[in-house]
């Protein structure tokens, strides 16, 4: 038995008027068609509709105003129904028909563009979030192998969750380097004073005490919401 597109199922094998049917129709309607092939013969198919969620598009809004400047959809959809997709999302590329290797191939490529952050959910986005720079995963609808393969897990079957992880992780970067420098400038300052004999040991004990609880403070900054 074999699933998959209709010339890998038919395994060179000319395709039933039916079948060429069905693959007419999905293509109209925008939707997937897996065929399933039995000793070399399609013997059925399933007609999958994935609707674009609601908020994606708002999603990719939020994302170029954070600063991303490139958006690309990499699917393993016909071609026709990756168009329709993409055109109303409003990315700048679309790769349709891609295995597993070939969305590794995409994030390479584009690394000449700058840091690539890939987003999914399946099974076949494992390698290609391994590859990214940053590999989002969708927990709450994906496999486990690809949450495995992230660097960051979306736990919440939500999308706009991405463009939350996005600042979450900018904001508490910003505050980690704002602590480390205030860390080390405030240390160094009192290392100077106390080479001067301005602080005596025991003082300098205490007032580098305070320097780490401070610094600590604000490092906590990072839990508010």
């Amino acid at each position: 038995m074999r699933l998959g597109q209709a010339t890998y199922v038919a395994d060179g094998s000319p395709l039933p008027n039916r079948a060429r049917d069905i693959r007419r129709r999905t293509m109209l309607d925008g939707s997937s068609c897996v065929f399933v092939g039995v000793d070399g013969e399609v013997a059925g198919a399933l007609v999958i509709d994935d609707p674009i969620r609601p908020d994606t598009p708002r999603v990719i809004r939020s994302l170029r105003r954070a600063g991303i400047r490139r958006v690309v959809m990499v699917t393993g959809d016909h071609p026709d129904v990756a168009e329709s997709v993409g055109a109303a999302l409003g990315v700048d590329r679309i790769l349709s028909e891609r295995d597993p290797a070939e969305k590794v191939e995409a994030v390479e490529s584009e690394r000449g563009e700058g840091v690539v952050m890939m987003v999914g959910d399946g099974l076949n986005d494992a390698p290609a979030l391994a590859a990214a720079d940053v590999g989002v995963a969708m927990a709450a609808a994906g496999s486990t192998i690809s949450t495995e393969a992230a660097d960051v897990v979306i736990t919440v079957d939500r999308i706009d969750r991405v463009a939350e992880a996005l600042r979450v992780g900018r904001r508490s970067l910003g505050i980690a380097r704002q602590s480390v420098l205030a860390g080390m400038g405030l240390s160094f300052v009192a290392m100077i004073a106390a080479a001067l004999g301005h602080v005596p040991p025991v003082a300098g004990a205490l007032l580098q005490e305070g320097i780490d609880v401070a610094v600590i403070l604000n490092a906590l900054r990072a839990l508010r919401a």
